[in-house]
């Protein structure tokens, strides 16, 4: 006989706590796809040198001042360095 229990209609304890349990997992799962897309989860390796618009714009500034010969070689390969470090000088 089915009927009301005190924690649902014919669950239980037992039923609620599964509920809860499920709803749980889903958030988990939720949570782990968000992280591992936003490569917070598992980040990628160091080794990969790829820069952002703000780098490449800065590299395009330095090169066209090394071409008009503002800044000597030198200077160049120095501010260049700095700039895919990601450090300032």
């Amino acid at each position: 006989m089915m009927g009301y229990h005190g924690w649902g209609w014919g669950m239980g304890a037992g039923g609620f706590g599964m509920i809860i349990l499920w709803i749980l997992g889903i958030l988990a799962i939720i949570w782990v796809v968000r992280e591992v897309g936003a490569g917070r989860l598992f980040p990628r390796s160091g080794g990969d040198q790829r820069s952002t618009p703000s780098q490449d714009s800065a590299l395009a500034i330095l090169r066209d001042r090394y071409a008009r010969g503002e800044i000597d070689e030198d200077e160049f390969e120095r501010r260049k360095r700095s700039l895919l470090s990601g450090k300032p000088e």
